[in-house]
């Protein structure tokens, strides 16, 4: 059986498992307690280090979730790496929500780690780009958030290039700490911000990238392909976007040839997907979600699938893509 591989994040010296478990969706909303442990247990016996997590998510319930559990599970905090994000805020208000301001950040980030029971987080994004707030106030608080020693490490999620580069110049400019990574969507169906955008980002800045819906939202598993399941994401309220995809003749069409190519490799149209997000180098880590323990060691044997591939395999999907 492969073990997992770790690899750094970006120019960072912070090593991450190169799948990842996240709490979006699933936590609160489909997990309870007791499967939440079970499914993180399962991440971290495949070789996952990295639980990712966010403000919003569930309202908050996914941080108290996964903070509770950590606490149960009595794992030294030295072992695994957090994150949380901000920017939509939990309580109604001025001030208080879709903002990046000093004071929102200020006060977020205390709110986050009093639920996940920790000192501190070791990763923090800023969740959207915030246009009603200079980058520069933003860049300062999430800079002070660091050397306050409340996060390790500081980033964007689904932020332009020109937005990330002009954060990291601010920080440049000033001594501050600078944007260490970026968390935007990649899979086989959403390509143009993580190969194309982000080229020159790579190089230049050393920017490391955390991946999210490698799956896209579970269509690459091919279980839509008859049809929606009423235990599956695409039937939970706020996520039509699926079934709309589903009616994309181009989309149904690569998804039906990935189903082929996993059986022919004998793995999952899923461990596919993720084994494919992973090849790319500019990926740091590919965040993983799922509904059950079993879903998390079938996700986490992708490591497998990743070593074998060959040139000539991801010729043929690229073709397909």
């Amino acid at each position: 059986m492969a073990q997992m591989t770790y690899g750094r994040l970006g120019r960072s010296g912070l090593k991450v498992s190169t799948l990842s478990y996240g709490s979006w969706v699933t936590f609160s909303n489909q997990q309870g307690l007791d499967a939440v442990q079970e499914s993180m247990v399962a991440a971290r016996d495949g070789g996952c280090n990295f639980f990712d997590n966010a403000e919003v998510y569930a309202g908050g319930a996914s941080e108290t979730l996964m903070g509770q559990a950590f606490q149960n599970l009595g794992w030294g905090r030295e072992s695994y790496i957090v994150s949380t994000k901000f920017f939509w805020g939990i309580i109604d208000g001025v001030n208080t929500s879709n903002t990046l301001n000093r004071k929102y950040l200020g006060q977020a980030i205390d709110r986050s780690l009093e639920r996940l029971q920790m000192d501190f987080v070791d990763l923090v994004f800023c969740h959207r780009a915030d246009p009603d707030t200079p980058i520069e106030e933003t860049v300062w608080a999430m800079s002070d958030m660091v050397s306050q020693g409340k996060a390790l490490y500081w980033g964007t999620s689904e932020w332009s290039a020109d937005e990330i580069r002009a954060a990291y110049e601010i920080a440049e400019r000033h001594h501050l700490h600078k944007p260490v990574m970026e968390q935007p969507e990649y899979n086989m169906l959403n390509r143009r911000k993580v190969e194309d955008e982000f080229a020159r980002l790579y190089t230049d800045i050393g920017l490391g990238t955390t991946v999210w819906s490698p799956l896209a939202g579970g269509l690459l598993t091919g279980k839509y392909l008859d049809g929606i399941p009423e235990d599956s994401r695409a039937a939970l309220k706020g996520h039509d976007y699926l079934r709309d995809k589903m009616r994309e003749e181009s989309a149904v069409a690569v998804i039906r040839n990935i189903v082929d190519i996993a059986k022919e490799l004998g793995c999952s149209p899923a461990q596919l997907a993720l084994a494919w997000c992973a090849s790319n180098p500019n990926v740091s880590t590919v965040i993983t979600g799922a509904s059950r323990p079993g879903q998390v060691v079938e996700n986490m044997e992708a490591i497998e699938v990743l070593e074998a591939f060959t040139p000539e395999i991801m010729e043929r999907i690229n073709a397909l893509l």
